[in-house]
């Protein structure tokens, strides 16, 4: 059996541009220095302390109760148009098809995954799923050590796929491969600097990348 991992926001759900704008502002909000897209797109796929304290070096601890509060209200705000990328469901379908065990690792909370997992109905394609206030977060290998484990396969037979950095650093700290996905939230730039066996510009691409790499 091979395992396939899967980042979630920017790699399975289109949602880079909601949480950007749901880190702006909650910035303003707090009257702190608003991230560029740029520096708001990078913290994604972190745990919510690592992303609100990157994002926001000004703020002070006793106001990052209210700097989550403020972005959970604004996040949950544009939840609604929060899809899925186009071929999502059927690529998902097609790998389990094809014997694949699937899971994720994601830096949401496990309330956030689990809403999102219902509302687009793609829960059952997944063997184990690990989030990022359940453990250690991104970059630290526990969260796919996890996944991995709960799977039953060995590390050197499991694929981590996700859009940042942050994810090829997860993989290399855990011993798997890795894939990248360039229609996320880090730029083709940043990801080739982690040598991912594969990048792939779409779904459709990913879909074809992961059929070479189960087949191998």
């Amino acid at each position: 059996m091979k395992l396939i991992v899967f980042d979630w926001d920017g790699t399975l759900a289109d949602s880079t541009t909601t949480i950007v704008k749901a880190l702006q502002r909650s910035c303003a909000d707090l009257g702190l220095p608003i991230p560029t897209k740029a520096q708001a797109s990078y913290v994604i796929g972190l745990g919510l302390r690592d992303t609100l304290t990157t994002v926001a070096p000004t703020l002070t601890e006793d106001r990052y109760p209210e700097m989550v509060g403020a972005f959970r209200r604004h996040f949950l705000e544009g939840e609604h148009d929060i899809g899925l990328f186009d071929g999502v469901p059927e690529m998902l379908t097609d790998l389990n098809a094809r014997g694949a065990l699937l899971g994720v690792a994601t830096g949401k909370s496990r309330v956030g995954l689990d809403r999102a997992l219902a509302q687009l109905g793609i829960g059952q394609h997944f063997v184990a799923t690990r989030c990022a206030d359940e453990g250690r977060p991104k970059p630290h290998p526990e969260m796919l050590e996890h996944v991995v484990r709960v799977s039953g396969v060995a590390l050197d037979r499991a694929v981590m796929v996700g859009d940042t950095t942050h994810d090829l650093q997860l993989a290399q700290n855990a011993g798997t491969h890795a894939i990248a996905v360039a229609y996320g939230a880090h730029t083709l730039v940043e990801l080739k600097k982690f040598s991912p066996t594969a990048i792939a510009s779409d779904i459709s691409d990913l879909h074809q990348h992961l059929i070479s790499w189960l087949d191998t």
